[in-house]
Formats: structure tokens, C-alpha cells, sequence
């Protein structure tokens, strides 16, 4: 696996809602999407800074998918 791009959480969100995910809500500087289909959640911290390479690690496998497709749909 490729070294995974930087990204802003606004990049990661848009990744999210192409993936069928929609905004379910946001507590402080946290939002939490949901896709109804199989009722995974994934939570975005939105701060104003770079995803931090575990976060995002962990990120990908909340959304289910790899480094590969996240490159694909961005």
C-alpha cells in the first residue's frame, strides 16, 4: 500500500457522502455520519488541520475501504 495523502477533514467528509453516508448530526467538532443501508457510522473529527495518519487509518476502516479506493474517490 501507497503512502496515504494528507487531508483535510472537509476532503474526508466529501469522501464520506460519495460513499452513501449522510450527516446524522455534529456534537462540538465532531460529526457523525451514518449510511442506512448497513448502519455503519463513521465519526469525523472536524478540525482545522491535516488528518493525523492514524486517524485517518482508522477513518478508512470505518468507511470500508482501502487506500486505493480512497485516492480513487478523491
Amino acid at each position: 500500500m501507497s503512502k496515504l495523502p494528507a487531508l483535510k477533514p472537509k476532503e474526508m467528509a466529501r469522501v464520506a457522502r460519495r460513499l452513501g453516508f449522510i450527516l446524522d448530526r455534529q456534537r462540538g467538532s465532531h460529526a457523525i455520519y451514518l449510511r442506512a443501508t448497513d448502519n455503519r457510522r463513521v465519526v469525523i473529527p472536524m478540525h482545522n488541520h491535516d488528518l493525523k495518519p492514524g486517524t485517518l487509518h482508522g477513518l478508512l476502516r470505518d468507511l470500508g475501504i482501502t487506500g486505493e479506493e480512497l485516492s480513487e474517490l478523491l
